[in-house]
């Protein structure tokens, strides 16, 4: 059966929506930046619609990139995720955001949650699992609800903490946050959830480890990177 193309009913062509997504959520620009460079490009469109192409297919092209790089991770070795977790404002309450990162710095999944106890902990620890399978180490900070969590779901053999030891966790929030502070912050749970979900995803595609390669590499893999990304949607 031929899938239906998510553009059917647009008359812009699928090539300037795929770009303005691609520049919204990649880096840290506002809706009206966004609007700007489009217009540089002879391309006029409001702000408005940017964000309505953002909320509409971003999360589109965020589930077709994570169902390709999710089938390759599982045929895979899991040997090494790092966990960590921030405090994130909305609307004036901390919230927390989990994340997972893999040996090559790879976000796995991000989770929001309204509290840090050991509940958040096990359903983040369970998405995680269901969808990667279960790793040989997982290093995490010395909070106690880890330790929790991980003896409940009788794996705490393969916790690992140490100091330093979960630096590649903590540096993956560092463009988030850049991102967060151009976006003014965030006022609805639901909506920072979406947000982050979407931007882990993009933010892996487009990643290339661009100081641990040569030029060459580099720009092969970044074309390739570009080529796949023209290619969501298509029936």
């Amino acid at each position: 059966m031929t899938q239906r193309s998510p553009f059917r009913y647009f008359k812009t062509s699928p090539e300037i929506i795929r770009l303005a997504v691609m520049l919204y959520v990649r880096f840290p620009l506002s809706l009206r930046n966004v609007e700007d460079l489009l217009h540089e490009r002879g391309i006029d469109v409001s702000h408005e619609t940017v964000r309505f192409w953002w909320n509409r297919f971003g999360p589109l092209f965020a589930a077709e990139i994570r169902r390709q790089r999710a089938s390759r991770l599982r045929t895979g070795r899991q040997w090494r995720w790092h966990l960590d977790e921030v405090f994130v404002k909305i609307n004036g309450r901390t919230h927390y955001l989990w994340r997972a990162v893999d040996h090559e710095g790879e976000v796995l999944e991000s989770v929001v949650t309204k509290t840090r106890d050991r509940r958040a902990a096990m359903r983040f620890l369970r998405k995680l699992m269901r969808r990667y399978g279960s790793p040989e180490t997982i290093v995490t900070d010395r909070l106690r609800t880890y330790g929790a969590a991980l003896r409940e779901m009788r794996v705490e053999d393969k916790q690992e903490c140490g100091r330093h030891a979960n630096n590649r966790a903590e540096n993956s929030h560092l463009p988030f946050r850049r991102r967060e502070r151009a976006m003014l912050r965030f006022r609805r749970m639901r909506s920072l959830q979406k947000f982050v979900a979407v931007h882990s995803s993009v933010s892996n595609h487009f990643n290339q480890d661009r100081s641990l390669s040569k030029r060459a590499h580099f720009k092969a893999s970044r074309t390739a990177a570009l080529a796949e990304w023209r290619k969501l949607g298509t029936a």
